[in-house]
């Protein structure tokens, strides 16, 4: 989670402007983060929480305006955690751009997979979260929806460089849906858990990146 140097400005999050005051903050937010990898946020109480880094709850309600306000700002430093990962992805692409047919479909399909499930991974308790409570707020999920469509619009440019010219269109709509086959599992997996593989086992990676080099080269045969 956050650093005490990180920008944590967001709505109904008071600004700190001391270093210890900050240092606080970020220790809440890490608290939570952890928390909620074990326990609901229905379940996650302010007192908990503060008694977690030795704060009161009235520093709690010093630096933010409600429970929601928390959480909001979890979000939000989640998915910021999950654009600073698209921007390096985005430098090893152009530094890497002439290597790509060397590289391969099935270490590239890896290594985006991997990314994405390592995110995910990172913050798990967080994202269950925001699945949990997404029907009674949908504005909690979208904020993540809009960063699963940069991801894969990140992620097309160089797996279209790898499956070769002509047929753009039917290409670029199967990179999509093996985009959509990776998230949605690995939503069932935090959400749900259902098995066989759950989102820490290592298997997961190498499935899920198989499926879509499995996909993506079944779109190149047409």
């Amino acid at each position: 989670m956050p650093s005490p140097s990180e920008n944590l400005d967001f709505p109904g999050v008071a600004p700190s402007r001391q270093k210890r005051s900050r240092e606080m903050t970020a220790a809440l937010l890490q608290a939570g983060a952890d928390m909620l990898r074990t326990r609901s946020l229905a379940e996650l109480s302010i007192e908990a929480l503060c008694a977690e880094v030795g704060a009161t709850v009235g520093a709690f309600y010093s630096r933010f305006e409600s429970k929601e306000a928390y959480f909001n700002a979890l979000i939000e430093l989640a998915a910021r955690d999950g654009k600073r990962g698209l921007a390096r992805m985005a430098e090893r692409e152009r530094l890497a751009d002439t290597n790509l047919a060397k590289l391969g479909l099935a270490e590239l399909c890896r290594r985006l997979v991997s990314g994405v499930i390592g995110w995910a991974r990172k913050h798990e308790g967080v994202l269950r979260a925001a699945l949990q409570h997404g029907d009674t707020r949908p504005d909690r999920w979208s904020t993540f929806k809009s960063l699963a469509r940069a991801t894969t619009a990140q992620a097309t440019p160089p797996l279209l460089c790898i499956m070769g010219k002509g047929r753009k269109a039917g290409k670029t709509r199967s990179i999509a849906f093996g985009y959509q086959l990776v998230l949605g599992t690995l939503v069932n997996a935090i959400l749900n858990d259902p098995g066989p593989l759950s989102l820490h086992d290592r298997e997961i990676e190498v499935r899920l990146s198989g499926c879509l080099q499995l996909l993506l080269e079944a779109e190149m045969k047409k």
